[in-house]
This record gives structure tokens, C-alpha cells and sequence, in this order.
């Protein structure tokens, strides 16, 4: 499985990489620190599985300063772009999880859960058997 990090903190995307990593049958294929160029990376990178971090600066902008006004905007050019694409939500904040999901993301974890929350909802997603539930 081809993955995705998307994440403003550093620490973040090497603590996910570290951990998938670990994983045989999973590969990081590439990273993205701001919003405005994950369509960019998707694109280049043609991942499977995009983690994202729901509190990306210019994700959930309130005004059109940016080019996507709102994730959904966002959510939907992405799955134009790239429409196997499967994108699962991380935030630290557990009342995101209904924003996210309201957003069309395919699954939503709490970046408190533990890893194995994670690479469960991985695994899961990919399999095909669920779409847009919480772990």
C-alpha cells in the first residue's frame, strides 16, 4: 500500500513514517507539509492512502484567501485528480471526527488512539470493507 503523509509538523510525518515503515506491506511514497501542494504531490506520487492532518493551515480556511476555501473543496479536487484515492483523516481534536466525516474523508482516527488504531483502519480501508467510520 502507497501512502501519503500530510502533515505541517516535521515530527509528526517521521513518527507516522517510523511507524509504517515497519510495516511489510506498506511504503511511504511521499510527504506534504502544506495544503496547497498536496494535489501536486498526489498527482506525482500516486498514493493509495492519503493520511491527513484535519488542522492543515489552509485546510479549513474560513475566507477564499487560499485556493481551497473549505476541505471539502479540497477533498473533492484531490478525487478528481485522483479518484482511487483513499483519504483518512487525523486529528488531535475527537470533535473534528464529525466535521471530517461530513467532509467525505473515507475514515477519520484521533491522533491520541494508539498505532495500532491506525494501521488497523489501514488495513481495513484498503480491504474495501468500510467507508467513512471512526475507529
Amino acid at each position: 500500500m502507497r501512502i501519503l503523509l500530510v502533515d505541517d509538523q516535521s515530527k509528526i510525518r517521521s513518527a507516522l513514517r517510523l511507524l509504517l515503515e515497519q510495516e511489510e506491506r506498506m511504503a511511504v511514497v511521499g510527504e506534504v507539509a502544506k495544503a496547497e501542494d498536496l494535489l501536486a504531490q498526489a498527482e506525482a506520487a500516486r498514493p493509495d492512502v492519503a493520511l491527513l492532518d484535519w488542522e492543515l493551515p489552509g485546510l479549513q480556511a474560513a475566507d477564499h484567501s487560499t485556493r481551497f476555501a473549505s476541505a471539502p473543496r479540497l477533498l473533492s479536487d484531490l478525487r478528481a485528480r485522483c479518484p482511487r484515492l483513499q483519504v483518512i483523516a487525523l486529528s488531535g481534536r475527537p470533535e473534528a471526527r464529525q466535521a471530517a466525516l461530513a467532509a467525505r474523508v473515507d475514515a477519520f482516527v484521533s491522533k491520541g488512539d494508539p498505532a495500532e488504531s491506525l494501521l488497523q483502519t489501514l488495513r481495513t480501508i484498503t480491504e474495501g470493507t468500510k467507508r467513512g467510520f471512526h475507529v
